[in-house]
């Protein structure tokens, strides 16, 4: 009698443990992808934009960080940089390549704790026009009603995803994230 007990007991620690890491919708309408990157064509100036469309779903129990998980896709289509024809010039084959890669996307592949209050480190695959590369970088995470904040900020390489040809504009891109999950 002392294995179905056991049985039971481990069915009940599972579901337990399951019940606790939260799932959370990523809302576009609450959250910011914002990036900046330097150009040198004339003189310095910093380019700022965003992207909307942003989707997807987080997993977070800050005592369970094995089985958190991010996954995040956004809409290149989206991309606004304030000035239209540079928004339409950016989508083209060149750059982002909307046509043929419509959305750029974050998977996680593991988060641990840091020594900080609610920040992590997450590894991640991150996709943009096919290309996927392994990122890694600090971010808050932040349980609050109705959901799950994130916040991070971290800097790529364009050129490893064949983001845009040789000219004025540096190859590191600062990418600002600001997102809300709730349920």
């Amino acid at each position: 009698m002392k294995t179905p007990r056991l049985l039971l007991l481990c069915v009940a620690v599972l579901l337990t443990a399951s019940l606790h890491a939260q799932q959370y919708k990523l809302s576009d309408d609450h959250s910011k992808v914002q990036f900046t990157v330097v150009n040198h064509l004339i003189f310095k100036t910093t380019v700022n934009g965003y992207f909307k469309g942003l989707k997807g779903t987080v997993t977070f129990d800050p005592k369970q960080l094995s089985s958190a998980s991010v996954h995040a896709t956004v809409n290149v289509s989206t991309i606004s940089t304030g000035i239209g024809k540079r928004d339409r010039d950016l989508q083209d084959e060149d750059y982002f390549n909307a046509a043929k890669y419509p959305t750029m996307e974050l998977r996680s592949l593991k988060v641990t704790a840091t020594d900080k209050p609610n920040t992590y480190q997450m590894t991640a695959a991150l996709t943009i026009k096919g290309i996927s590369k392994n990122i890694s970088f600090p971010f808050t995470a932040v349980l609050t009603p109705p959901g799950c904040q994130l916040n991070a900020t971290f800097a790529i390489n364009r050129k490893d995803f064949n983001v845009g040809p040789d000219n004025p504009i540096d190859d590191k891109v600062t990418v600002t994230l600001s997102a809300l999950a709730t349920k």
